[in-house]
């Protein structure tokens, strides 16, 4: 049996960026993966495709397992000779009890290794834009609890020496005992002017900050209703937030936007949104599927060298198409001859991610315009074209270089399906989150999007380019916002440029 073994890695305190590049490769290696409460979700994604994933988070009040329980589970699969990764938010060994995880394993014989993390001491008052140090105003900053309360008789913070030695504190896990926090700082000699920030949801789209002082911020806090999970910070560099607040300045900071492409197809739209600061949420409501029947496209991959022209009209198409290419062991060489077409750029990437040329590309994405300069700067009279598209796809191309006399062949590379989510699913999630956006990247993410939701309209619209527009807007549902440039990157720069005003 092989050895097993467990890494102790740390998530980072929110944003899935800031793992570290080893604690992603050691994740990807894993065959169980144990994640906490405020590990990002997207990270457990990240797994390798069969791995066991485990949630033990403890939430403020509510812990799913015991500490000890989590020990022995970690145990118990590791001797089975599987590596676990042990995800847990920040760096595992600043108040996260790695060290402790990490002793049950060493008296148990089980190997591990500690991967440190980014953490959130730092990271969540960057986000916030407060540099724990500066050499204007401090070079000592302390990390403390803030789980134990200063009130009790016993406690081994020395809070006389804390309150005055030290630049920057920043406390832990402290919402619920700010008050006492607040107090005693003051108490043991504190400036109760002392600039403070409490920071909840740090480094995530949902982030939100407060500051004041030691002498209001338990008012303030009280007023904007913080609660955990939130990083205290008290110090003079909390000032500096009024000019390096760069995190809440993104354009689309504190959006919500929902991404209904297939989940495949999301990442670069989910990718560009939260970079611009928005929180996505993802409801794919369209799948991408294998044809039903393979005959037709297998014919076309046979006869290739017959072809004088090729026409991709997704990035979907290019992939099912070289896949089935290879399956059939099909030689690069027999394209020869063959002259490529793509439709918009991601496709045209697609094409040359095989090495391949793009041979024509039109000026606008959609339809219409590549059938006119296809024809304008091709004559395709007897020529035979054939079109690899969806099961989906309108047939305008097909029509019009047919009336144009070329010897036309359409074959179905992909499907796109209905995603298998629920009405009610839906339905509630919109009840539940206050959604400002909803984009569509093709009429197919339309049409399944409202055959699903059964709510108000109580958001705006984001459509990708004029066919999805007119999709939408047939259903009742005009777009509030389209994209000139019918692209991910387009898309997104006309939301950006719709929410800056």
């Amino acid at each position: 049996m092989a050895e097993g073994k467990v890494y102790l890695i740390g998530a980072g305190p929110g944003d899935p960026g800031l793992i570290t590049v080893k604690g992603l490769k050691c994740l990807k290696e894993a065959d169980v993966v144990l994640y906490d409460h405020l590990v990002h979700r997207r990270l457990v994604q990240d797994a390798r495709e069969g791995a066991e994933s485990i949630y033990v988070g403890k939430e403020a009040g509510k812990h799913t397992l015991p500490q000890s329980t989590i020990n022995k589970l970690l145990i118990a699969r590791a001797k089975t000779g599987k590596v676990v990764a042990r995800l847990k938010g920040g760096d595992p060994l600043l108040f996260g009890r790695g060290g402790e995880e990490a002793l049950a394993m060493a008296k148990s014989g089980v190997k591990f290794e500690f991967v440190p993390g980014v953490t959130a001491a730092t990271a969540v008052p960057a986000y916030a834009g407060i540099p724990v140090t500066h050499r204007d105003f401090t070079s000592t900053i302390a990390f403390v609890t803030g789980h134990e309360s200063p009130s009790k008789g016993n406690s081994s913070i020395q809070w006389s020496k804390i309150a005055t030695g030290i630049g920057t504190l920043i406390f832990f896990m402290g919402v619920k005992n700010l008050k006492s926090i607040a107090e005693t700082l003051i108490q043991n000699g504190r400036d109760e002017n002392t600039p403070t920030a409490v920071i909840q949801w740090g480094t995530l789209p949902g982030q939100r900050v407060v500051t004041g002082n030691l002498s209001n911020i338990v008012q303030r806090a009280e007023r904007e209703n913080m609660k955990p999970p939130a990083l205290i910070v008290v110090g003079e560099v909390v000032k500096l937030r009024r000019k390096l607040n760069w995190f809440e300045s993104k354009p689309l900071f504190g959006k919500k936007i929902v991404v209904t492409r297939s989940r495949a197809q999301a990442s670069k739209l989910v990718e560009l949104l939260e970079e611009n600061g928005a929180e996505t949420i993802e409801i794919p409501t369209i799948a991408i599927k294998n044809p039903e029947d393979y005959d037709p496209l297998d014919k076309a991959v046979r006869e290739i060298g017959t072809f004088s022209w090729i026409i991709f009209t997704s990035a979907n198409g290019v992939t099912a198409f070289f896949t089935r290419y290879f399956l059939l062991k099909k030689d690069i060489r027999d394209l020869y001859g063959v002259k490529l077409a793509a439709i918009g750029p991601a496709t045209k990437n697609e094409i040359e991610s095989f090495h391949l040329c793009v041979d024509f590309q039109p000026t606008e994405y959609v339809a219409e315009c590549f059938t006119k300069e296809f024809l304008q700067q091709h004559d395709v009279r007897e020529k035979n074209v054939l079109l690899v598209c969806s099961d989906k796809a309108r047939d305008y191309i097909e029509t019009e270089l047919t009336r144009h006399g070329a010897q036309f062949t359409a074959v179905v590379g992909y499907r796109t399906v209905s995603s298998e989510r629920e009405v009610d699913d839906i339905t509630t999630l919109f009840q539940t989150k206050k959604v400002d956006l909803v984009t569509f990247t093709s009429s197919s993410t339309v049409k399944n999007f409202f055959s699903l939701y059964k709510g108000e309209k109580n958001f705006e619209i984001a459509s990708i380019g004029p066919i999805t527009s007119k999709t939408a807007t047939e259903m009742g549902f005009a777009p509030d916002i389209e994209s000139d440039e019918h692209t991910i990157p387009g898309l997104v720069s006309a939301i950006t440029n719709y929410y800056k005003g």
